[in-house]
């Protein structure tokens, strides 16, 4: 019976100890496969991506900006290249422990904490093994620093890139424009889907516009680095593509001239070559510095630049509007010989004002011009001849004359921010100030006051197609686009926007009256004449406001900023013209007009260089 119940419980103890040793083989078991899928998972689905990270603690891919393509002048003279930049990096994920790295830098960058930290917030990336831009262009003092304590700046990197330098600073810098820091609404756009946080694009001008052609294709090469991020092999390298370089059509002995001529006074000199609508030379004044906006500008700056009350910052060729004065009495001339109110040998008398209503309109002259026809009245600017002239057209036959003539809108030049003027009418008027058009207003109007808005390059142009014979081109700015080994990716054509609304009698007419305001002895032009060139033109002074009582009166009490404009439009020479001139200087016109001397000086200086003759 004993022998019995151990024998129980001896193959009772054996079928547990059995038990616990299958769960025990189980729970193995199932570990085993657990382990066994983790890894099919990590080596064979998520292989690749392990791969890639482990690779990236010690290979790593460094990007490489283009050198910006070139800007050279008609005659392949530079104007912009580049430069050598030693440009400070960091990598967040080596620069461990990151406040020490920051702090070792603020000593040897001379600049906040606060300002490094914000770069790196502001990078635009989570991605911490990119490097990220700290400083631009840091010299070779601090580079030297950086260099004697890099292992003490751990994740710290100097990249040499290419950094843009305008040559002959302030020198035609509204019309080739500046470079500033990318912005982050400007990363979201496609358009620069290749920039990165921190480079530099065309912000004004030409660096603007062409911005894809002068861009160029980014390199880059692989390198692998130390526990520190810093490099010890280059393994492959990827050359970056130049940005095509771009031919002006400005030259640029003529366009310093003009810069010299407009020094310390407030205006704007366009010059162009009238059969082909080049532009020669483009000079606002007064201007700025282009490599301040790349080496970086302060708050302070930049403020004194916006709040200059003679707004260098504005193209004022393109931008800015004024009156046209007296050259706008050519398109009155236009429209009263094309309607058949007037022909050249009709004439009426100048006694110094014209009646009107109840008021006396005056001429410039107060003691009057006495007899007078349309090419007299445009020799000596006789306003009594115009204010009679525009009485009979009326001023919506005037605007169509005007719009016809290219005025009220855009030239279509290859520049952003083109004005467009303004050619007032009576429904305008009546839209924009809710009441009616008063019969005087024309008579303003056609002598180049009153709402008349243009701008001097819509003057060039205009004057061009009188010199061309009533046909108006296209203005450009850029003759052609090469690549860096000067093969030619596109070349500027000459381009048409239609003619003048002028026969060729008309036409004869106002040339012929244009060219003795410069060569008669009344002409309002004649203390300009060139020797051994026949000049032609209309000088013009746009009143900012209205002048009342004597000259001797207005000397004494008018203030700078209300004084007239001066204007002159002009091209020479006369039976083959080469050059064609408009130039606006603020507040310039009161006593003296000065702005026919500049236009002489430059059409002198172009067409007695050895290639224009």
């Amino acid at each position: 019976m004993v022998e019995t119940v151990d024998t129980y419980l001896d193959a009772a103890s054996s079928d547990w100890y059995k038990q616990r040793l299958a769960i025990m083989l189980f729970c193995i078991a199932v570990a085993i496969i657990i382990l066994f899928f983790r890894l099919l998972y990590l080596q064979v689905i998520e292989g690749e991506e392990y791969k890639r990270l482990s690779e990236n603690n010690c290979i790593r891919i460094q990007s490489t900006p283009p050198p910006r393509g070139l800007i050279f002048d008609r005659n392949g003279e530079l104007l912009v290249d580049n430069r050598p930049s030693f440009d400070l990096y960091i990598t967040v994920k080596d620069a461990k422990p990151l406040a020490r790295t920051l702090e070792n830098l603020v000593r040897f960058l001379n600049v906040p904490m606060s300002e490094l930290k914000a770069k790196i917030v502001n990078s635009g990336t989570r991605v911490y093994y990119k490097p990220i831009l700290l400083k631009k262009d840091i010299g070779r003092d601090v580079l030297a620093l950086v260099e004697a304590h890099k292992f003490d700046l751990p994740g710290v990197l100097v990249k040499v890139d290419p950094r843009r330098h305008y040559i002959y600073k302030q020198s035609a810098a509204h019309l080739i424009g500046y470079l500033g820091e990318i912005n982050r609404e400007e990363l979201k756009l496609s358009y620069y889907k290749d920039i990165r946080p921190g480079e530099l694009i065309g912000k004004f001008g030409i660096e603007k516009k062409y911005e894809v052609h002068l861009i160029g294709k980014r390199g880059g090469c692989q390198v692998e680095v130390n526990s520190m991020g810093q490099v010890v092999r280059l393994l492959k390298t990827v050359d970056a593509i130049p940005g095509h370089n771009l031919l002006l059509t400005i030259d640029h002995k003529l366009q310093k001239k003009a810069e010299e001529l407009l020094a310390n006074v407030s205006g704007a000199v366009v010059a162009m070559e009238p059969a082909t609508g080049q532009i020669l030379a483009m000079a606002s004044s007064p201007s700025f510095d282009q490599n301040a906006f790349v080496n970086g500008m302060s708050y302070k700056e930049w403020d004194i630049l916006k709040s200059n009350p003679f707004r260098p910052m504005e193209n004022k060729v393109i931008q800015a509007e004024y009156p046209p004065a007296s050259p706008y009495k050519i398109i009155t001339a236009i429209a009263a010989l094309e309607e058949g109110i007037i022909d050249q040998t009709n004439s009426l008398f100048c006694p110094g004002h014209y009646r009107f209503g109840n008021r006396n309109y005056r001429c410039w002259k107060r003691t009057g011009h006495g007899k007078v026809n349309v090419v007299s009245a445009l020799e000596e600017s006789c306003d009594v001849f115009f204010y009679y002239v525009s009485q009979r057209l009326g001023i919506d036959r005037i605007s169509r004359y005007a719009r016809a003539c290219g005025l009220g809108t855009a030239t279509g030049i290859a520049l952003a921010h083109e004005a467009k003027g303004l050619v007032p009418t009576a429904e305008w008027k009546k839209r924009r100030h809710g009441i009616r058009w008063q019969k005087g207003e024309t008579l303003s109007v056609g002598i180049g006051q009153g709402y008349n808005l243009v701008t001097p390059l819509q003057m060039v142009v205009f004057i061009s197609a009188i010199a061309n014979k009533g046909k108006r081109v296209v203005p450009l700015v850029v003759s052609h686009i090469e690549t860096a080994q000067g093969n030619i990716v596109r070349k500027s054509a000459v381009k048409m926007n239609g003619s003048l609304p002028a026969s060729p009698g008309t036409l004869a007419i106002i040339r012929k009256s244009l060219w003795k305001v410069v060569n008669s002895r009344r002409g309002t032009a004649r203390n300009v004449r060139i020797k051994g060139i026949e000049f032609t033109g209309k000088t013009g002074t746009a009143q900012v406001f209205s002048h009342k009582g004597t000259n001797s009166d207005r000397k004494k009490t008018i203030e700078y900023h209300l004084k007239s404009h001066a204007w002159f439009v002009g091209y020479a020479p006369f039976h083959n013209p080469k050059i064609a001139v408009a130039v606006i200087v603020e507040h310039g016109g009161d006593d003296t007009n000065m702005a026919s001397p500049i236009a002489s000086k430059l059409a002198e200086l172009y067409l007695k260089s050895d290639s224009h003759f």
